[in-house]
């Protein structure tokens, strides 16, 4: 009995000691491990994204044109309807500050008052030195019909009166001669001055009822019906009261066509490289969870912007909306499902599944009976969420999301092809 006892004892001994050594080898599952199928089908690859809703036609309320030709490189926005307000075509937007035009108003009423006073003062001022003229001309003309009679009485005069009385004639015709001749230097002197200060008063005049005219458009009126939505800057802010409107950059606000809505989002510059025009795109709306959409990529940036604030770079991506729907709005907030890539009939699992030991081996925790062993796999392409196995493992092979204990000594399967290695 004793015997028996031994060699039982040494038994269970020995297998004790196998399963201790299988287990540091292989590895044993454990109740409190999560493992989850590998599983089988079509593979999505996509990005997802938040954006905005923006109309992709809209007509723009603009600033008056005239700012650049009055001097006024920018102004400001003194007032401005509601966002979302429904406008018809002439209804009021928006005002501008006048501030400046006002003192270009003035300055240019002192300067149009001076020239009229000037082209009056010119005015009569060559009528005076005219009339002086004409006046001198006709007593220069008096005194030749006089030194004409003059000479005829002197016929029957000595021949030296006679001499002196057609001297005499001839100073005061050549008097008057000189007297016409300056007449018309002076007539045409006059003429060029009130040229001159006439088209001086008229400049002043033309640029005073521009100015008056320009700041009558400094009321900004809806050029269409619409809905009036704020424009954004440059840094992404909208223009609201006490935004600045400069010369190169006129818009106010949009009046956008509902009709035909896009999505603007931006892409990060890691997940741009697999986004194209024409993708299909699944949208979703924060204002109504419930409600889904369908869209495609109709415009990918060549260029990246800087994200406010860090040093990340993103790409703008516009999205066009497939459905018209009346509840749709300008800057609405959108989910986009941007579908990059689909795949049929392949092996995926999750992310969290994947190890990584040194730079180019990549394995799995395959769930083997009560056991476990590492399996290397080869990793095919990948989203968010799972990635594609190549080689390694089939479809419903159990793989750990979590780690057992003692996993990373646990057996190791190569694969086939790097066994040489």
């Amino acid at each position: 009995m004793k015997r028996k006892l031994f060699i039982t004892t040494g038994l269970l001994v020995g297998l004790v000691l196998i399963f201790i050594v299988y287990r540091s080898q292989s590895g044993t599952a454990s109740d409190n491990e999560v493992l989850v199928a590998a599983k089988y089908g079509e593979f999505v690859i996509d990005i997802t994204t938040s954006g905005e809703l923006e109309a992709k036609n809209s007509v723009e309320v603009l600033g008056p044109a005239g700012l650049r030709s009055a001097g006024i490189w920018q102004t400001s926005i003194d007032d401005i309807v509601a966002e979302g307000t429904v406008v018809k075509k002439g209804d009021y937007v928006a005002r501008l500050d006048q501030s400046e035009l006002m003192e270009k108003v003035q300055k240019e009423e002192n300067d149009w008052q001076q020239s009229e006073s000037k082209y009056e003062q010119v005015q009569l001022d060559t009528a005076m030195e005219l009339r002086k003229a004409r006046d001198e001309m006709i007593n220069l003309e008096y005194d030749v019909r006089q030194k004409k009679i003059i000479l005829e009485q002197s016929k029957f005069e000595p021949p030296a009166t006679q001499q002196q009385a057609q001297i005499e004639l001839e100073k005061a015709e050549r008097a008057f001669n000189q007297a016409g001749e300056g007449y018309d230097l002076k007539k045409r002197k006059a003429v060029a001055q009130m040229r001159e200060a006439y088209a001086r008063m008229s400049d002043d005049k033309n640029k005073l009822d521009f100015l008056l005219k320009l700041q009558g458009k400094f009321d900004i009126v809806a050029p269409e019906d619409g809905m009036v939505i704020y424009e954004r800057t440059w840094s992404g802010k909208k223009k609201g009261v006490g935004s600045t409107i400069e010369v190169w950059d006129l818009v106010v606000a949009t009046l956008p066509d509902l009709t035909t809505m896009i999505s603007r989002t931006y892409v990060n510059e890691v997940d741009i490289r697999i986004i194209s025009e024409g993708q299909a795109v699944e949208v979703s709306l924060d204002a109504f969870p419930k409600k889904r959409l369908t869209g495609k990529v109709v415009k990918v940036a060549n260029v990246g912007e800087q994200k406010p604030n860090t040093d990340a770079k993103v790409f703008q991506v516009d999205i066009e909306i497939n459905e018209s729907d009346t509840t749709l709005r300008p800057a609405m907030t959108t989910g986009n499902t941007i579908i990059s890539e689909v795949l049929t009939e392949v092996v995926f699992v999750p992310l969290e599944s994947l190890h990584s030991q040194g730079d180019t081996l990549t394995y799995v925790l395959v769930k083997d009976g009560v056991s476990f062993h590492r399996q290397e796999v080869e990793v095919g392409k990948s989203n968010d969420d799972e990635a594609i196995i190549l080689k390694g493992i089939e479809k419903g092979k159990f793989v750990y999301l979590s780690n057992p204990e003692n996993f990373e000594s646990a057996e190791l399967k190569i694969l086939e092809e790097h066994k040489d290695i």
